[in-house]
């Protein structure tokens, strides 16, 4: 029996492929044309997965590896080989993946075992047994995983005594805050020779939008290698862990890393596991008394909760989770989304940084980019191809709950209400506001900031939707208290600033 090896399951030590004798790898550039993809996120899965094949072949494994157009192309190739060949193949996350692979290799005569994805750190079983209906609580979910796993507990408590630190994880740095620069990895010969095929492909970007010039092809420093991978984890636990947890949530136009540990591209490929990382960083954390635990949990919480319960609700919520839209927004993505250009500055600022690095970090994506899009309207499918084509570590099973359901309350299969906000947030967790032409604090008339336009004209045009979310009285007591004549003034605007929009004058 062989082993299928997906390109996003590429760790030496878990699943099948840790002690097989013979694997099986499809590349198929039909993934590349599927869509319009960053070119760091084409370069970071094919460059891996053909560093992985040479790793396995050094190490003695027979790796069987086929480059075609499709996966069809590959099993083609592969069950002429080895006619009615047995494979095994771990569980992709991504909805209806294993099914097409299972009846791809059934056409050809073959079979495929499909088995637990071991790159996760929670069972189908173990959610069963805590999910219950929806909606799904992201806080019960993850304080059972850290009673299952251990980490970061004692006799059965929480370490600290509280199971979070959200209050001390949302400052502000001071002036001339600065943060050590992230590592930059060179491109091997392999690599560069995956970069240079995905800068010139001939496809995803041959389209307006989003157009050949969209992201930015170099400089690409993403880690390709597990030794690489490996690397990038301890530069975060010995330089960034310990001011990771206040900063968090910050955003600086001039510091697009901050402290942020620049791992979920390398996760996501599988070059590591999210349990070795967690746990570098808790043995990390015992080495340094200057890491507190704040940061420690807060990191934790990403990888152990939320990474986790993404995959669990877009399991349980697809496939209508790829279309829900419970508010029916129905305009189309804004062009700035594609060419950053906007007077408005954090809208600009955060574009041009996923046009250059494939990355924004985890409020960028969620109160500027999902926030924006969903005051203005956007229809959340569209928004959620946006995120798959320009992130390096966006996969379907990631990108739908926290974007269509987190970022555009599509479904409240785990959301209880929308996350919507006007300039108030970005003026106090960034510093974009203070040389922006737009005002952060008017809401109405020239120069008036389109965050506080379209965060009032939303609540104004779902207030039959929301108006009864128990979570949502007190804003809504703040829209009562807003006249007819400011409420018809904040439709005009919001109508500007759409025309604004269309027309590329935002």
């Amino acid at each position: 029996m062989a082993v299928l090896v997906l390109g996003d399951q590429l760790h030496p030590e878990y699943g099948p492929a840790a002690d097989a004798d013979r694997v099986v790898m499809v590349e198929a550039t039909a993934f590349a044309r599927r869509r319009a993809y960053h070119p760091h996120k084409l370069t970071l899965v094919f460059a891996a997965m053909r560093q992985f094949r040479d790793r396995l072949r050094e190490s003695g494994t027979a790796v069987d590896y086929y480059e075609g157009e499709t996966f069809a192309d590959g099993f083609d190739a592969h069950f002429e080989t080895y006619p009615g060949d047995d494979l095994v193949v771990m569980e992709s996350p991504s909805y209806g993946t294993s099914d097409r692979l299972s009846s791809l290799v059934k056409q050809r005569g073959g079979t495929l075992e499909v088995v637990e994805n071991g790159l996760f750190l929670s069972t189908r079983e173990q959610w069963d047994a805590y999910a219950g209906d929806p909606p799904y609580r992201h806080e019960n979910f993850y304080r059972m995983m850290r009673r299952e796993t251990g980490y970061l507990m004692a006799d059965g408590d929480p370490v600290g005594g509280e199971w979070n630190y959200d209050d001390e994880n949302q400052q502000f740095p001071g002036e001339g805050y600065e943060t050590p620069d992230p590592p930059r990895y060179e491109m091997d010969e392999t690599t560069r020779e995956v970069w240079e095929w995905a800068t010139e492909l001939d496809g995803s970007y041959d389209t307006d939008p989003p157009g050949p010039e969209w992201a930015d092809p170099e400089p690409f420093f993403w880690p390709t290698t597990r030794e690489q991978a490996l690397d990038a984890l301890d530069s975060f636990v010995d330089e960034r862990l310990a001011e990771f947890g206040p900063y968090q949530d910050a955003m600086l136009d001039d510091d697009w890393s901050l402290n942020h540990a620049l791992l979920s591209g390398a996760i996501n490929v599988g070059l590591l596991h999210p349990g070795e990382v967690i746990e570098a960083v808790i043995e990390g954390a015992r080495e340094q008394p200057d890491a507190p635990l704040n940061s420690v949990e807060g990191f934790t919480r990403q990888l152990l909760g939320w990474r986790e319960f993404m995959r669990h609700t877009y399991r349980e919520g697809m496939p209508e989770l790829a279309s829900a839209n419970q508010l029916d927004a129905t305009e189309d993505l804004p062009a700035a989304f594609w060419t950053g250009e906007t007077d408005m500055r954090c809208l600009s600022d955060v574009v041009d940084g996923v046009r250059e690095r494939g990355y924004s970090h985890h409020i960028e994506r969620l109160m500027i980019l999902s926030n924006f899009a969903l005051v203005y309207g956007v229809e959340p499918a569209q928004l959620n191809e946006w995120f798959h084509a320009g992130y390096v570590d966006a996969y379907h099973w990631v990108t739908t709950p926290n974007v269509v359901e987190m970022g555009s309350f599509g479904q409240g299969i785990f959301a209880t209400k929308p996350y919507a906000s006007s300039a108030n947030y970005v003026n106090k967790m960034s510093d974009y506001c203070g040389d922006c032409d737009y005002y952060h604090t008017k809401t109405t008339g020239d120069g008036a900031c389109p965050f506080n336009t379209l965060y009032w004209e939303f609540l104004d045009r779902n207030e039959d939707r929301l108006g009864d979310n128990h979570r949502m009285g007190l804003v809504y007591s703040h829209l009562d208290n807003k006249d007819d004549e400011e409420r018809a003034a904040i439709r005009e605007r919001a109508s500007e600033v759409r025309s604004m929009a269309e027309s590329m004058e935002l």
